[in-house]
């Protein structure tokens, strides 16, 4: 969902190296002092006057763009890069240090010129946002698909529903403490409280109205918190049922991404189904994660073979 991940794309799919199929959305887009704004320090030497490149620019993580015609440019330079769909930062967040949680970021009009972009390019637009102002102006420009949102109220969720928004929220990484994370004495540490507090009824919120709920775990980083992502089927259990977590992990996710159109990149089959002529992505699973999702927390053990594209990578079953 942003950042420099077209080599390793083009790596797992020439079979170089083992992995997921990706559908990047290339670099970041956001406004100065956005969520995708990462300089830390506030004595930043800004491209703008001093002619300094950006190294979160030059090492393809995003683009700093302000105005419509600024975020045209970075639509187009995101889509340049071969991007599925655009990523755009639409609030504040948890890890950036110069945005509090509250803020708005992107005008209606600078959002629509990027959600122009992406339809004139037959895909669609997601946003990072939190709050329901920043979805409101989201929605209203066209965008397509919510990340996070912890302080959505229901009629924004209803909303939501009603235009067929898609919402990719993160019930195991929402609940995680300052502590847990490890960021106590840092600037992220009271914001991640607020998330702490304020998205408890989100998940409720969003089953009730029938939003479309999309898989994700927002938990990248290092490998030893890269492997809690499956935890997010057991905080989905307070939601939602092993069936429908299920769906929102395999079918759901394919019907989100079939959106980016002829700019998937993945279009000799169908993807998230069991069917003659799709993508033979089949997991064997020791138990019935129909009956006890417990089971999917545990890849390492309880996943005896895994295949992706008729190729076999794992199989414990010999």
């Amino acid at each position: 969902m942003g950042g420099p991940v077209a080599g390793l794309k083009k790596a797992i799919d020439e079979r170089l190296i083992i992995g997921p199929r990706i559908l990047p959305s290339g670099p970041f887009i956001s406004q100065t002092s956005g969520h995708a704004d990462l300089e830390t320090s506030t004595f930043k030497l800004s491209p703008y006057f001093t002619g300094v490149p950006d190294k979160m620019e030059i090492l393809g993580w995003g683009f700093v763009a302000d105005g419509v015609p600024e975020v045209q440019k970075a639509a187009r330079e995101v889509l340049r890069t071969g991007a599925s769909q655009i990523k755009v930062m639409a609030g504040g967040g948890v890890s950036s240090y110069f945005d509090p949680l509250d803020t708005t970021q992107y005008t209606l009009e600078e959002m629509k010129a990027i959600v122009t972009e992406a339809e004139n390019w037959g895909t669609y637009v997601l946003v990072h946002a939190y709050t329901d102002k920043a979805v409101r102006i989201s929605i209203n420009a066209g965008v397509k698909s919510i990340d996070h949102g912890p302080f959505l109220q229901e009629k924004t969720l209803k909303l939501m529903a009603k235009n067929g928004v898609w919402l990719s929220p993160q019930a195991f990484l929402m609940g995680l403490t300052p502590e847990q994370l490890n960021i106590v004495g840092t600037p992220s540490e009271p914001k991640m409280r607020q998330v702490n507090k304020g998205s408890a009824n989100l998940l409720k919120w969003a089953k009730k109205y029938g939003v479309k709920i999309a898989w994700g775990t927002d938990l990248f980083g290092p490998p030893a918190k890269q492997a809690q992502q499956p935890q997010e089927f057991i905080a989905r259990a307070k939601f939602f049922t092993p069936y429908e977590i299920l769906k929102q992990a395999t079918s759901d996710n394919a019907e989100l991404f079939k959106l980016s159109g002829k700019r998937h990149p993945y279009q000799q089959g169908e993807l998230g189904v069991i069917q003659e002529g799709a993508y033979a992505d089949l997991l064997v699973i020791d138990g019935n994660p129909l009956k006890d999702i417990m089971i999917m927390s545990d890849p390492g053990g309880n996943f005896r073979i895994i295949m992706k594209d008729g190729v076999i990578y794992k199989n414990t079953m010999r």
